[in-house]
C-alpha cells in the first residue's frame, strides 16, 4: 500500500469516528445553542487543541517504540487492531441517538475553550483509541514519523474544524436533524463501527502478510 493510500485510509477512519454523535459533539453543540455560534466555536477549538496533543503523544509513543523497542512494534500493532475491532463491534451493537440530555453548555467562550480541551485532554478512551491506531498508519516506510504524524495531525485537526464547526455556525438546524432523525444517526455510528472493524481485519492481515 502506498503512502497516498494509507492516508486516505486514515482519512475515512479518522471522519466516520469524528462524525459518530457522542460527547464532543454534544458538548459543541450544547455550547452553540446556549451561548450562539461564537461559543460552539470556542468549544471546537478547544477539542482541536486537545486532537493535537493527543496526535503529538501518538507520534512520539510510536516513534520510541520503533526506536527503543522495535520488536514490540508489530504485536502493538495487532493488539491495536484487536482493540479497534472491539470498538468496531460495539458500534455495530449500538443505537447511538441524539436527546435532551445533552451536556451543558458554559457561560462564557474562554470557559467553553478550556472545558472543550479539558474534556478531551481527560477522556481515558481518546488515548487508547490513539494507542491503536497511530501504529497502524505511522510506518517507517513511509519516511519520518514526525512528518507523517505532522501530515495527520494537520488532517485530524482540519476534520474537527470541518465537522464541530459546521455544527456550531449551524447548531439550531443540527441539533433538530439529529433529534428527527435517530435511525439516520444510529446507521451513521454502526457505519462508522463497520469502517473499524475493517480496517483492523486489513491491519491485521498486512501485518501478518509481512511476517
Amino acid at each position: 500500500m502506498s503512502y497516498t493510500e494509507n492516508l486516505w485510509l486514515f482519512f475515512i477512519l479518522l471522519f466516520g469516528i469524528i462524525a459518530v454523535p457522542g460527547m464532543d459533539m454534544l458538548f459543541v453543540l450544547a455550547n452553540a445553542l446556549t451561548g450562539g455560534r461564537d461559543r460552539g466555536l470556542a468549544a471546537t477549538g478547544g477539542i482541536m487543541l486537545g486532537g493535537m496533543v493527543h496526535t503529538l503523544n501518538g507520534a512520539v509513543g510510536v516513534g520510541l517504540l520503533m526506536h527503543f523497542v522495535p520488536i514490540l512494534f508489530k504485536p502493538l500493532l495487532i493488539a491495536g487492531a484487536a482493540y479497534m475491532a472491539f470498538i468496531g463491534i460495539t458500534l455495530m451493537r449500538s443505537s447511538i441517538t441524539v436527546g435532551d440530555n445533552a451536556p451543558a453548555g458554559s457561560r462564557t467562550a474562554w470557559k467553553a475553550f478550556r472545558q472543550g480541551l479539558v474534556t478531551c485532554l481527560i477522556n481515558p478512551k481518546a488515548y487508547l483509541f490513539v494507542l491503536a491506531v497511530y501504529p497502524q498508519f505511522l510506518k517507517p516506510a513511509y519516511g519520518p514519523i514526525w512528518m507523517q504524524a505532522t501530515v495527520m495531525g494537520v488532517l485530524t485537526v482540519l476534520t474537527q474544524a470541518a465537522i464541530y464547526g459546521g455544527l456550531a455556525i449551524t447548531a439550531g438546524r443540527s441539533r433538530n436533524l439529529l433529534v428527527a432523525n435517530p435511525q439516520a444517526t444510529v446507521l451513521a455510528g454502526r457505519a462508522a463501527g463497520l469502517l473499524l472493524f475493517a480496517v483492523s481485519v486489513f491491519t491485521v492481515w498486512e501485518g501478518l502478510s509481512a511476517a
